[in-house]
C-alpha cells in the first residue's frame, strides 16, 4: 500500500462559483472531482486515450461525499487522489479536497466506477494487468464508513422539484453527462423541496438563514444524452432540531428510466454565526407533516 497520493487538481474558488450560502457551490466540487478522476485514470492507463482507442471506460455509478469545511471566494484548493479498491468489475477511488492555504480537508469523495463498453454500458472485466496497475496506487482510506439509512418506499409523498434538459456543454470528455450536471439539478430540487415547508428564499434572506449540506450519497444508474429532458422528484425523509434529510430521484423523461438519486443531509444554518441553528417550531412542524414513508 502506498502513501503517495497523486495530486489531480489545483485551483481557486471563483466568485461566480459561490452560492447564496456564501461558500463554494456543491456542483463545483463535483466539476473538480470529475477532472481529478480523469487525471487519476490517466495515471494508470485507463484515461481518455484508452477510452478513445478501446471504446471502454470507467464510469461513475456510486459516490459518498462528506463536506467538512467551507471554501469561499478566492480560497485556493487542491485534490489528492488514490485507489481504495480494485476488482474485476472496476475501481473505487478516494479523493480528498484541501484548502491549500490551511492544509485542512474540506471534502472527501469515495467514488465507485465500473469498467464498461461505452456503446451500451455492458460490464467488461478489468485485466489482471489493469488491476495491478491500479493497485499500485492504493492508499489508506481513513474516512468514516457511510451510514446506511432506511430508504424511501417508492416515491409516495414526493413532490416535483426540478425539470431541465441536457445541453452539449454538460457532457464530459468521454461524451458522458458530467457529475456536475446532476448536482446542479439536485441543488435546484433542494430549493423547491425546503420551500414547501417555509424555508423559502425570502425567509432565508430576511432571517439570515441558509441550508448547508454535510453529506451526499449518490447513485448514477442510467444514462442521459444531449437533448434529453430530466425531471426530479424529492421526498423529505427526516427532520431533526436543525438537521434535514432529503432524497432526490431523477428520471429521463424520454425513456422513463431512473438515472440518478441523491440522499442529501444538511442543516438549517445561522448565516451570521456560520453554525447550525434550530428550525423555528412552525417550520419544523410543517416539515414533519410532509415526511415521506421509509423502510
Amino acid at each position: 500500500m502506498t502513501t503517495d497520493w497523486l495530486e489531480t487538481n489545483r485551483g481557486a474558488v471563483a466568485r461566480w462559483e459561490v452560492d447564496h450560502n456564501g461558500h463554494l457551490t456543491v456542483a463545483y466540487y463535483f466539476e473538480r472531482f470529475g477532472h481529478a478522476s480523469l487525471a487519476m485514470l490517466d495515471a494508470f492507463g485507463l484515461g481518455l486515450a484508452y477510452a478513445e482507442r478501446e471504446r471502454r471506460a470507467c464510469v461513475t455509478v456510486d459516490g459518498y461525499v462528506r463536506y467538512a469545511r467551507e471554501l469561499g471566494v478566492g480560497d485556493i484548493l487542491h485534490i489528492a487522489t488514490g485507489v481504495i479498491d480494485a476488482d474485476a468489475a472496476g475501481l473505487t477511488l478516494g479523493h480528498k479536497l484541501f484548502n491549500s492555504e490551511t492544509g485542512a480537508v474540506c471534502a472527501t469523495f469515495e467514488q465507485r466506477l465500473l469498467h464498461v463498453a461505452l456503446a451500451d454500458r455492458t460490464p467488461v472485466d478489468l485485466t489482471a494487468t489493469q488491476r495491478r496497475d491500479a493497485e499500485a496506487r492504493r492508499v489508506l482510506w481513513d474516512v468514516p464508513a457511510r451510514e446506511r439509512r432506511p430508504p424511501p418506499r417508492g416515491t409516495e409523498g414526493f413532490r416535483d422539484t426540478a425539470r431541465d434538459s441536457v445541453d452539449p456543454r454538460d457532457l464530459d470528455p468521454l461524451g458522458e453527462t458530467g457529475m456536475a450536471f446532476y448536482i446542479h439539478r439536485f441543488s435546484a430540487a433542494n430549493g423547491h423541496a425546503i420551500a414547501a415547508f417555509g424555508m423559502t428564499p425570502s425567509y432565508m434572506r430576511d432571517e439570515h438563514r441558509g441550508f448547508s449540506t454535510f453529506e451526499f450519497q449518490l447513485t448514477f444508474a442510467g444514462r442521459v444524452r444531449a437533448g434529453d429532458t430530466v425531471s426530479v422528484k424529492t421526498g423529505l425523509l427526516h427532520v431533526g432540531s436543525s438537521s434535514i434529510r432529503l432524497f432526490h430521484s431523477m428520471t429521463n423523461e424520454r425513456s422513463g428510466e431512473r438515472v440518478a438519486t441523491l440522499e442529501q443531509l444538511g442543516v438549517h444554518l445561522d448565516m451570521d454565526a456560520r453554525r447550525p441553528t434550530p428550525l423555528p417550531d412552525a417550520l419544523r412542524d410543517k416539515a414533519r407533516a410532509l415526511l415521506a414513508p421509509t423502510g
